[in-house]
């Protein structure tokens, strides 16, 4: 009995996903120009991997659609009169799948502008933005509650593409920041047309000693949709301290990921990071990382999610203005009596995501365990047992207690119109406090505590119309002391820096030149709040704190 069910079960197998292979999909989308205005009658040619091309002609809206198509790779091109020619390359489709792909069609003259206008008819495709852990949107989809390819119909045609930045920062005198230079770069080249070759570097010369990091990355679309990549990073800060012997920090870390889709319903992104630290020493730690997420409806996902690593809360800005240096970087270390420790995270999750018309809603619960958590300190120390000095950015690490904890998080995000968009968020959990106050550094960590606290986060964020002004402003509240944030790993679209934070991005016009430019400002934790007094070796005062106060400000030329 037990080898006709095995029978059974093969057999279903085999028969299963051949049958789902051979289900036909659609591809369908608009056609505008740059004013969100409808183009009637524009061609559009869908080439796919057997290559042949199907040609259609949009109708009165400016819509199209090509149905009965086999799952694979394809690429849409259309062009009409009076418009420079648009292609969308590497469309996946998925057996039986309904894939949108939007195009907006330009003159020669819109071409060569600095931006792009924004039409009227981008309101109605914005961007869901509750986020995996990742920090990649995970849903992204129109009123009737088609999904949309937000990376082709977003991605430029050009199969080089290049930035330079120069950004320096301020120090706040006796509060601490970051006042060193830097100097950033990233170069990105399509390769095969389905595969993505990427160099991003960050090179800091604000006092003698340089910093640097380095990162290269290959990534491939594969015909099932799923995209590995590979990527290996270096990182070298010079001594931070005079006193410390060999303490120049040198890491090297290998990534891998990938991701599938499993037809309209499952989506699996995993991969891990092996990292090798020289730090007065040798260290070696590895860090996986996945998440799942269930389409329970086309407007409702549920999503599991597993981090070793703090996420990065800079993607949404569009624009990375950290220093080079120990303060909001990984690794994160510290020292206690001379011996080095590497911060060692562990964060599990569970969410579920739904879009309410143009409200987002998400609620999730987490259980975080932090050992050797790296704090932040502010204030003149000689460097000793007990801290790291950070000469870069006039801050110190601090080494506390274990941290574990379980919590939750309520996120509302409302589309308040075509460019501005309004997020609330609450999250409840357990935080690194000290049980009393007056206490010396060095016999701080004994009074390390565990404690429960509430955050509050509004955030607004928004483009200035005509100018084209790219801005967020947010306030983070807790209900009492925190050394360490509430709901840490929190990747979300609520997330948000601790106090009031300011970030500006502007563009620049420069004629008719092939390239981009832009100011930038980014102001965090503008009144100094959160600062935890505590009595140096040498009798003076200095703080622990949870985000120190920080102005950093730059160019950024993209080409």
């Amino acid at each position: 009995m037990f080898r006709k069910l095995g029978f059974l079960v093969v057999a279903l197998g085999l028969v299963l996903p051949a049958s789902a292979a051979g289900k036909p999909g659609s591809i369908s989308g608009y056609v505008r120009n740059a004013s969100g205005i409808p183009q009637m009658g524009a061609v559009v040619e869908v080439l796919g991997s057997a290559a042949r091309t199907l040609k259609f002609f949009t109708d009165e809206h400016g819509f199209y659609s090509a149905a009965g198509l086999i799952p694979g790779l394809y690429s849409v091109k259309v062009s009409a009169p009076s418009f420079l020619p648009a292609l969308r390359e590497r469309v996946g489709l998925h057996p039986g799948s309904s894939v949108i792909v939007n195009v907006t069609l330009s003159t020669l003259f819109e071409a060569i502008q600095l931006t792009p206008r924004r039409g009227v008819g981008d309101e109605d495709d914005w961007k869901w933005t509750l986020r995996a852990a990742s920090n990649r949107p995970i849903l992204r989809m129109l009123d009737d509650g088609s999904p949309v390819v937000a990376s082709q119909a977003e991605k430029d045609d050009h199969d080089l593409k290049g930035s330079l930045s120069f950004v320096a920062g301020s120090p706040s005198e006796g509060y601490g920041g970051s006042s060193d230079m830097s100097t950033g770069f990233s170069v990105e080249h399509s390769i095969f047309s389905s595969g993505t070759l990427s160099l991003h570097g960050n090179v800091g010369y604000g006092s003698s000693s340089p910093t640097a990091v380095l990162r290269t990355s290959y990534s491939h679309k594969l015909a099932n949709g799923s995209e590995p990549e590979v990527a290996f990073t270096i990182r070298r800060l010079a001594s931070p301290g005079v006193n410390l012997r060999n303490a120049t920090l040198q890491a090297l870390a290998l990534t891998t990921s990938d991701e599938f889709s499993f037809g309209n319903i499952l989506e699996l992104k995993f991969g891990s990071e092996l990292q090798t630290i020289q730090f007065m020493g040798r260290v070696n730690a590895f860090r996986p990382f996945g998440a799942a997420d269930l389409h329970l409806s086309p407007n409702t996902v549920l999503e599991y999610q597993y981090a070793s690593a703090l996420p990065n809360s800079r993607l949404e800005k569009g624009f990375d203005s950290a220093p080079a240096d120990l303060t909001e970087s990984e690794p994160r270390v510290s020292i206690a009596d001379f011996a080095p420790s590497l911060q060692k995270a562990h964060h599990q999750e569970v969410s579920l995501s739904r879009r309410l018309g143009k409200n987002n809603l998400q609620v999730a619960v987490y259980s975080d365990r932090v050992a050797n958590p790296a704090l932040t300190g502010v204030g003149d120390m000689a460097a000793n047992s007990e801290i790291l000095p950070d000469l870069y950015s006039g801050t110190f690490t601090y080494q506390g207690r274990d941290l574990q904890t379980r919590g939750l998080r309520v996120v509302l995000q409302r589309k308040l119109a075509a460019d501005l968009t309004a997020t609330l968020d609450y999250a409840y959990g357990g935080v690194l406090d000290l049980a009393r106050t007056d206490v010396e550094l060095q016999d701080a960590r004994q009074w390390l505590d565990v404690e429960r606290r509430h955050a509050v986060a509004a955030k607004l964020s928004g483009t200035v119309p005509h100018a084209q002004t790219h801005w967020i402003a947010s306030y983070r509240w807790v209900n009492g002391q925190a050394l360490t944030p509430v709901d840490m790993f929190n990747s979300s679209a609520g997330q948000a820096d601790a106090y009031l934070n300011l970030f500006v991005r502007q563009p620049i016009p420069l004629g008719f030149l092939p390239w981009r430019m832009e100011a930038v400002i980014d102001i965090r934790n503008l009144m100094a709040q959160g600062y935890v007094p505590v009595v140096g070796q040498d009798g003076r005062t200095v703080y622990l704190v949870q985000s120190a106060r920080a102005v950093r400000g730059g160019v950024a030329f993209t080409f």
